[in-house]
C-alpha cells in the first residue's frame, strides 16, 4: 500500500521538546532530537517505554503542543480535505451526542451540508458494523463499541494523516483484536498515511509496514525495524507466523534495559 514514489508525508528533523520546571522541579526533557520521515501512504507504529515521549511526538505533529528546538511538516496535498487528525487512547466521543451524529461532526466542522454528512456517516456506521446503533448514546455502548464510533468519525472524517495514541490500549485483548482487524481492512482500502503508537510490540508488528522503537525520556529513536509481513493482513493468522516471534523477541531485546530504565525514572520522580 506504501506510494511507490517514495514520497514522505511527514517530516520530522531533530525534534526536541523540553518542558519548563514547576515551583522547584527541573525542567523535564521529553524529547531529545526525533528525526525520522513517513511515506505517503505508510502505515508506520512507534513503540517506547511508558514516558518515553511517545504522546508529545504525536501531540507535536497534531499542533497540540510546540517543539522546543527542530520542526516538523505534514505536507498537504489536497486544499480540500483535514490535513490531520489524532485519534486518542479511549474514543473520544462525545457522550451527548448519538452515534450517528458522533461520526458526523467532523463533517459538520467542514460545513457539509447535512445531507451529505448524515449520507457519509451512516455509511461509516455500516462499514464498523453499528447500524443498529446509528441513533444509541455511548453510555448505552461497550468500550469497544465506543472506540469503533472513534474510528468511524476518524475515518469519515478523512484526514490525509492519521495519528492514533494508543487507540486500543485500555480494551480487552479479544476486543483489540478484532479493532486491530477493522483498522487493517480500512487502512488497506483507503492507504492513508498513520503514526500509530503503542506499547505493544504484537500490536505494531500487526498493523505497521515500519516498527520506530524509542528509548526512555528523553525519547530517541533506537531502531527501526521493517515489517516483512505481505497485505492484506489476518490479525490472528499473523501471530503463527515464525518471523512474527523472531522479530518481536529482537525488538523486546532493544527495549528491555529501556523500560528497565524509564520505570527507574519515575520511581526517583514520584
Amino acid at each position: 500500500m506504501v506510494n511507490s514514489m517514495n514520497i514522505s508525508k511527514i517530516s520530522i528533523d531533530d525534534l526536541r521538546v523540553v518542558f519548563p520546571g514547576r515551583g522547584r522541579s527541573a525542567p523535564v526533557e521529553a524529547l531529545g532530537g526525533i528525526s525520522l520521515d513517513v511515506v505517503d501512504g505508510e502505515l508506520v507504529c512507534v513503540v517506547g517505554p511508558s514516558g518515553c515521549g511517545k504522546t508529545t511526538l504525536l501531540r507535536v505533529l497534531a499542533g497540540l503542543e510546540l517543539p522546543t528546538s527542530g520542526g516538523v511538516h505534514i505536507r498537504s496535498d489536497d486544499p480540500t480535505r483535514p490535513a490531520k487528525a489524532m485519534v486518542f487512547q479511549g474514543s473520544g466521543i462525545f457522550p451527548w451526542m448519538t452515534v450517528e451524529q458522533n461520526v458526523a461532526y467532523g463533517l459538520q466542522l467542514q460545513g457539509l451540508p447535512k445531507r451529505e454528512r448524515t449520507l457519509i456517516a451512516r455509511r461509516w456506521i455500516a462499514e464498523i458494523g453499528l447500524e443498529r446503533f446509528a441513533a444509541a448514546y455511548p453510555a448505552q455502548l461497550s468500550g469497544g463499541m465506543q472506540q469503533r464510533v472513534g474510528l468511524a468519525r476518524a475515518f469519515a472524517y478523512d484526514p490525509e494523516v492519521l495519528l492514533m495514541d494508543e487507540p486500543f490500549g485500555a480494551l480487552d485483548a479479544q476486543t483489540r483484536l478484532i479493532l486491530q482487524q477493522t483498522l487493517l481492512q480500512q487502512w488497506e482500502r483507503d492507504a492513508k498515511t498513520v503514526m500509530f503508537v503503542t506499547h505493544s510490540i504484537e500490536e505494531a508488528l500487526t498493523l505497521g509496514d515500519r516498527i520506530y522503537v524509542m528509548s526512555a525520556r528523553p525519547g530517541r529513536l533506537l531502531d527501526e525495524v521493517r515489517v516483512p509481513f505481505a497485505r492484506p493482513r489476518d490479525a490472528v493468522g499473523l501471530r503463527g507466523d515464525p518471523r512474527f516471534s523472531a522479530l518481536f523477541a529482537a525488538i523486546w531485546d532493544v527495549l528491555r534495559d529501556e523500560v528497565e530504565r524509564a520505570r527507574a525514572i519515575e520511581d526517583v520522580t514520584t
